[in-house]
């Protein structure tokens, strides 16, 4: 009996406590706002009684408040214009319904494509994860690389949501005036939370949020001074946006506001489902507040495609343009190594411009691999090169490509010239090793065949020019740093000390590995010696790219495969026939002692040395091998 009162008198007292809250709120509103109350009611009376007071009616102290109020309006109305077109933010919304690019148009991550789809899931079915007891994800930070495609998810997501979304420039709200940006981003999270209202979910897209995001350790907040204040400066921006990503338990709605005034409505606040997505290639510079769970609430770094994935990026544009049948996608792929989807669709879209001018209807491999060669290394620069230049020019750079076509098994040699290209600075001519795959670690002898491949220009310019020029310098440069590394720091050598560990010691590095100058000379004569032998074994191939370099001024990686697998079938030929020869004529003669005689009985030495040329100075700079070769990874400061 007694449980039975307990619970009838629960709801009871629940009521109870309801309405006394209900009456003290309005009551602590009434003592707050009486004279405001008994001001309206005097206002009201005056206004409509026609009597006079100090000999002011009523018709006339109302235009005199119409006149002050006009004036007012009107010095407003100049500021709110003028701080309307000042502190306008890029800003425009994508509203349900409205088409565009879908998760089916995302090709190369499938990871973050379906990362972005269970985030699209539950803004969908936000009630129903809320009944389960879940908060529905605040934050979304994409992170990488330009060119990824950042901005391009969002775009698939804001369609495939079927909720409003918000695509916003964050350089936009850094506003001329110090409190603009505040306004702008206090304005957008209240429109978008009453969105999210109508339509149960709202998403807010920041390209490159770190430019109001960025650490207030580094900007210095608002210690900028006055001046830095008042013209946009400090964080403001900043502390706006983590209030609003991550806001109290306040009511936002105006209604309710005016009903919990009057104490007809003391509910709870509820927080609306807005997810805020931001996209950055430096997350490092932004703020720690930011990235703390309840704002970016799940970080994910959007890479370029893979080797696995990126055939499939590659087939999605060429599908958009009309092309050759037979282009290979896997020939494409293995030369788009490391590329972002936006670069892929750039070279796409130049392989397009190049077949139109030509005259042509349909793009093809030569297209897509000349457009590749201008992104990389800039438009051609043709150079009034005197015969002497041109030949050693040409020596030098095909020792590189020649050296790398053997040496380099996860390279291909995609290109080489004795012309400038305006992206390749301080190189009158350079040969351009690619890589097959994506590359991530390296062996010992990938490191030696590197070192060879630096040291080949050298090789070449003894061998078959008799001579030693000067624009080895950076090949030098880099085969020596490989082979310190090669001893000090990749313990290739049966040294496990690395010289890395004292490189804030002055000298202490070069003192840290036992003679390791003298080590390092060793190890870069050996393998000069290694690559004049190879040279020295395919001199046919070697002479035969050189040679055609000096007719055509460059050679693309098909023409290059060509010259050298020739040279190599005609080496084979004449090395197979020499031998057989002797025994012919021993078979003619009948007697086993014939003579052998074929013409061919010029040393190597002096058949290399053949195309002699004075030893003068030049003034080309060193190859594009200075550089590491596309696809290595960048060498750590000594």
């Amino acid at each position: 009996m007694s449980t039975n009162t307990t619970r009838s008198r629960k709801p009871r007292n629940e009521l109870d406590r309801s309405i006394d809250l209900g009456l003290d709120q309005f009551g602590r509103f009434f003592r707050r706002g009486w004279w405001w109350i008994a001001l309206s009611i005097f206002a009201l009376w005056f206004f409509t009684s026609g009597v006079t007071i100090a000999g002011l009616d009523g018709g006339t102290a109302l235009s005199g408040i119409l006149q002050i109020t006009f004036a007012i309006c009107y010095i407003l109305i100049q500021f709110v214009a003028l701080f309307w077109f000042l502190a306008r933010p890029r800003l425009y919304w994508v509203m349900p319904g409205e088409t565009g690019i879908t998760f089916d148009d995302y090709k190369g991550n499938p990871e973050v494509l379906e990362s972005a789809r269970r985030i699209v899931s539950l803004l969908r079915g936000v009630k129903e994860f809320q009944e389960m007891g879940g908060n529905p994800v605040r934050g979304l930070l994409l992170s990488g690389p330009p060119g990824t495609g950042k901005s391009y998810l969002a775009q698939c997501m804001s369609t495939e949501a079927g909720v409003p979304f918000a695509y916003a420039s964050a350089a936009s709200f850094k506003a001329m005036f110090m409190g603009i940006d505040v306004l702008m981003i206090s304005n957008l999270y209240r429109k978008a939370r009453r969105l999210a209202r109508e339509y149960g979910g709202c998403v807010i897209f920041m390209d490159e949020v770190d430019a109001i995001g960025g650490s207030r350790g580094n900007n210095g907040g608002m210690g900028m001074g006055m001046m830095g204040g008042m013209m946009g400066g400090g964080s403001g921006g900043l502390n706006q946006l983590l209030m609003e990503m991550d806001p109290p338990n306040i009511e936002t709605g105006w209604f309710k506001k005016i009903l919990r005034t009057l104490g007809l409505y003391h509910g709870r606040a509820q927080h609306q489902p807005v997810l805020t997505v931001g996209a950055t290639n430096t997350p490092e510079a932004l703020d720690r507040a930011l990235l703390r769970p309840g704002r970016f609430d799940r970080q994910i770094n959007v890479a370029p495609p893979t080797d696995k994935y990126r055939p499939e990026v590659i087939e999605y544009y060429l599908k958009k343009v009309m092309h050759e049948e037979d282009i290979s996608i896997a020939a494409l792929s293995a030369r788009f190594v490391s590329y972002t989807p936006v670069a892929i669709k750039h070279i796409i879209n130049e392989a397009t411009i190049i077949a139109h001018f030509n005259g042509r209807k349909k793009i093809t491999y030569k297209d897509l691999t000349e457009a590749q060669d201008v992104h990389e290394f800039g438009l051609r620069q043709i150079s009034e090169l005197t015969e002497i230049e041109r030949r050693r020019l040409a020596y030098h750079e095909a020792g590189h490509i020649v050296a790398s076509y053997y040496l380099m098994d996860r390279y291909f040699p995609a290109y080489v010239t004795i012309h400038m290209r305006g992206d390749v600075e301080g190189a009158a001519a350079f040969a351009a090793p690619r890589p097959k795959e994506t590359i991530v670690t390296r062996n010992r002898e990938d490191v030696l065949a590197r070192i060879q491949v630096c040291l080949a220009s050298r090789a070449a310019e003894e061998l078959f020019l008799n001579t030693r020029l000067n624009g080895v310098t950076g090949d030098f440069k880099t085969a020596t740093q490989e082979a310190a590394f090669y001893i000090g720091a990749y313990g290739m050598d049966d040294t496990i000390t690395s010289f890395l560990a004292f490189s804030d010691a002055g000298g202490a590095a070069m003192n840290a590995i036992p003679k390791l100058a003298d080590r390092v000379e060793a190890l870069l004569q050996s393998q000069l010696n290694a690559v004049k032998q190879l040279f020295i074994e395919h001199s046919e191939a070697m002479i035969a790219v050189a040679e055609a370099l000096i007719d055509r001024d460059e050679l693309v990686a098909e023409e290059i495969k060509e010259l050298i697998d020739g040279a190599d079938a005609r080496r084979a030929t004449k090395t197979l026939f020499s031998e057989l020869t002797p025994l012919l004529e021993a078979g003619h003669n009948g007697n086993g002692n014939g003579t052998h005689s074929n013409g061919h009985t010029q040393s190597h030495a002096g058949y290399l040395a053949g195309s002699n040329f004075n030893n003068t100075s030049t003034n080309f700079q060193s190859s594009e091998l200075d550089k590491p070769p596309l696809g290595y990874s960048d060498m750590p400061d000594m």
